[in-house]
């Protein structure tokens, strides 16, 4: 059986206080030894800068640091840059992604898919890279439909992606039978759940509304029953994802990639009933 993959995702704090807050929950979950850190990057690269800073000082940390990089809004030149900057400082870890086109900009760029930018990143740096991409086990919100969504998926892994990572989702049977369905199409490489611990209820609605991620009614009934009981919203938040990760690693998922939001609570909660 191969090893298991852990990580957990940061976006760049936009404050002095948001940066010290994130270095705390760093500090706290780099203890687990996850494989690595990724870190988000805005639409059209307007954290690009931020995205940066945070990569370098995880590095420096001794933690594996993996930057997102989303090429809708972005020339070759552009990405040519920010890969030979990585590549500068050592990084050799990467999310690769479509992206979303910022608000007010009509103009996708030179890249309209994660797949040219997946075959651009290998043509310029080779294997330096290891390479990830995104998954939507529950299907992209903007596929045509479910075929042609696995077949963009499948691209992009055959484009050369080393491993996947999934949008967040809460039903198991979505996963495997993404998972299935997508081996059927000739991709071997590792799928490996996103999972988004649930802390706030009214965050997590307008997260998954934005993303297409679905929320089983069960738990949203749930949920909005408990109001403004923040503390009951947590433990059946924690209930409800422990339960999913276990689900998911029983039945051979390769790891599992947290959406910590920069909070090290909820996803440390999850990890200790998980006995991991």
């Amino acid at each position: 059986m191969t090893e298991r993959t852990f990580s957990f995702e940061f976006f760049p704090p936009k404050t002095p206080e948001g940066v010290e807050k994130l270095r705390a929950t760093r500090e706290k979950l780099a203890v687990l030894n996850p494989k690595f850190f990724s870190v988000t990057f805005g639409a059209g690269g307007s954290t690009r800068d931020r995205t940066l800073e945070m990569v370098i000082e995880i590095q420096q940390t001794g933690s594996e640091a993996a930057p997102h990089l989303s090429c809708i809004g972005s020339t070759r030149e552009n990405i040519r840059d920010i890969l030979n900057t990585y590549k500068s400082h050592g990084i050799r870890h990467m999310v690769a992604l479509r992206g979303d086109l910022p608000s007010g900009m009509a103009d996708p760029g030179e890249f309209r898919y994660a797949n040219e930018l997946v075959e651009f990143i290998r043509r310029e740096t080779g294997d330096w890279f290891n390479i990830e991409v995104a998954a939507y086990p529950e299907i992209h919100p903007q596929a045509k439909n479910a075929q042609s969504d696995l077949e963009a998926f499948a691209r992009k892994a055959k484009a050369g992606a080393n491993s996947a990572i999934t949008q967040y989702f809460f039903t198991a049977d979505a996963y495997f039978r993404f998972v299935d369905e997508v081996r059927g199409l000739g991709v071997d490489i590792p799928i490996v759940p996103g999972i988004m611990p649930i802390s706030n209820f009214s965050t997590l609605a307008r997260f998954s509304d934005a993303c297409g991620a679905d929320i089983p009614r069960w738990i949203r009934k749930r949920m909005e029953g408990y109001g403004d009981d923040a503390d009951s919203v947590r433990a059946f938040g924690a209930d409800v994802v422990t339960a999913l990760c276990e689900k998911l690693l029983a039945g051979g998922a390769p790891g599992l990639h947290y959406y910590t939001l920069n909070n090290a609570k909820p996803t440390m909660e999850v990890w200790k009933r998980l006995g991991l």
